[in-house]
């Protein structure tokens, strides 16, 4: 079986991005990201790519989804469709989707997992994550955060798994 969880920061009004890039840095939510991710296969579309501050992520396979017949990307795996993603997905372990807005709208009636680090805040964006149908879902884990001071913001990092 292919696990396919999510991960994603979200602010209270859904945002995820502005102009191809995060809205906040928060260093822990890095760390948690790495933690969680190396040694798996991320899942990702093309402009998300092109964000990673070091391409590819090391440690990490890649696989790239582009509507471009053909393109390759060095040292990543070429998705010309969603299908083609989940087809070279690892079997029995976690494949991370990290992105962007059309990718995580594809991929939520798919995903078993939910990685989530909501940031207690509206921000100005321009690509949103999907609402959640919260019915869907069990949540297995939540650490709040409290980090106003140096943030602006406080966050939690939940985790829920779809229910069966």
């Amino acid at each position: 079986m292919k696990i396919i969880s999510i991960i994603v920061a979200i602010a209270d009004n859904l945002a995820i991005g502005k102009d191809n890039q995060l809205l906040w840095h928060i260093p822990e939510d890095l760390k948690r990201f790495k933690a969680l991710t190396t040694g798996h296969t991320l899942v990702m579309g093309k402009r998300t790519f092109e964000s990673l501050p070091i391409r590819p992520l090391p440690k990490r396979r890649s696989i790239v989804i582009t509507d471009v017949a053909g393109e390759q990307i060095p040292g990543c795996d070429m998705a010309y469709s969603i299908d083609e993603a989940i087809a070279k997905m690892d079997e029995g372990s976690e494949n991370f989707i990290i992105g962007g807005g059309m990718v995580y709208r594809q991929f939520m009636p798919l995903a078993h997992k939910l990685y989530l680090t909501l940031v207690h805040k509206d921000f100005e964006a321009d690509t949103f994550y999907p609402a959640i149908d919260f019915n869907e879902w069990v949540e297995v884990d939540r650490e709040f955060v409290d980090a106003k001071e140096s943030l602006g913001f406080d966050y939690s990092y939940v985790t829920y798994s779809r229910k069966s």
